[in-house]
């Protein structure tokens, strides 16, 4: 691939280490080729690199395919995933998941990203529903403002909620930014 066919979200290799394009910025120079600055993220560690690219120079796109893997249960350190058509089990580690922990529940259908057969990260859908274990007293208070207090779901994660949520309730979570969308249904 050349290099003037990067863009963000691309995935390459570097070194033969799969990353993603974050970021690139475009030089023109008045003399010269051109410069292209990247902003990589290691598929594997998560580390993020700059590189420097000159115009006409090639790079190799990594290959990478996605599966469609069920959350199973968690396994001391690593978490079990189900491939949904062979069956086949596949364990992952809490350094490859990162902070997907926080969302991943038992059932939960995931795009797997894997490379060369071994699985890199994974990909929630963006809203999943959750019930709420523990929750804060509100206090009441007049104000404009939205009042929020912090609420605590089935996996452990501590999300800020409205007032009017109680334990026991069903609330949808968008799992891209960790924050409550909707209520789904009452205690």
């Amino acid at each position: 691939m050349d290099v003037a066919d990067i863009r963000k979200n691309v995935k390459i290799l570097e070194g033969g280490i799969p990353y993603t394009v974050d970021d690139l910025e475009f030089t023109k120079p008045g003399k010269g080729r051109a410069i292209y600055r990247v902003k990589l993220r290691n598929l594997i560690d998560g580390s993020v690199i700059d590189k420097t690219y000159h115009s006409g120079e090639k790079v190799d796109e990594a290959q990478t395919t996605y599966r469609q893997e069920q959350y199973l249960y968690k396994d001391g350190d690593h978490y079990v995933f189900m491939n949904t058509e062979t069956f086949e089990q596949l364990f992952v580690t809490e350094a490859q998941i990162g902070n997907k922990k926080d969302f991943l529940k038992e059932g939960t259908l995931v795009d797997m990203l894997m490379f060369e057969d071994s699985p890199i990260d994974i990909t929630l859908p963006n809203f999943i529903d959750f019930e709420i274990l523990e929750s804060e007293v509100a206090i009441k208070a007049q104000t404009i403002s939205p009042q929020l207090k912090s609420a605590t779901i089935e996996t452990g994660a501590v999300i800020a909620v409205p007032t009017f949520i109680n334990v026991g309730d069903i609330i949808k979570v968008d799992t891209r930014t960790g924050t409550y969308v909707e209520r789904i249904n009452k205690k």
